[in-house]
């Protein structure tokens, strides 16, 4: 086989729709766009537009607010470092930038926070930015420290 001799499966490339290019094509003169109206014309974009009502998305109320200084926080659970303790990636001291290089976390964020979902038998010591109340007493009942940096605890 040549390369002047590659072709598509039959059908793999339909033929493209020639648009406005006269009767036989079978989208000639309106061009499938209808007789006369705002969508006829050219130029126009009417998503949501009501034909001068007040749109929907005007007419309803507006609730919520975005806090625009909120803190983003990568989250991990006890069960999955005590996974990478026993996997050999994660020693007895645990900080951020531990979990990051591990890999358990992809990046810090605001800081990393630590929630109790799974088991914890490890005694480690873990330096994170903030944990739950039932996080730091699971790893204080396995014989670990959990300790919290930079805010309380039960944010």
């Amino acid at each position: 086989m040549k390369l002047n001799q590659l072709r598509d499966n039959p059908g793999a490339a339909p033929k493209k729709k020639r648009i406005a290019r006269g009767p036989g094509s079978g989208k000639g003169k309106t061009a499938g766009r209808g007789i006369k109206g705002q969508s006829s014309r050219s130029g126009v974009a009417i998503n949501g537009y009501e034909g001068g009502q007040m749109p929907l998305y005007q007419r309803l109320p507006k609730r919520g607010f975005n806090k625009p200084n909120r803190k983003k926080y990568a989250v991990v659970n006890l069960g999955l470092i005590q996974k990478f303790i026993d996997a050999g990636k994660l020693g007895s001291e645990i900080t951020e930038t531990e979990l990051v290089d591990s890999g358990l976390v992809r990046r810090k964020l605001d800081g990393v926070r630590v929630l109790s979902k799974g088991e914890f038998s490890s005694k480690a010591t873990i330096t994170v930015t903030g944990a739950s109340k039932s996080a730091i007493e699971a790893v204080e009942k396995a014989g670990g420290s959990l300790t919290v940096t930079a805010q309380s605890a039960d944010a």
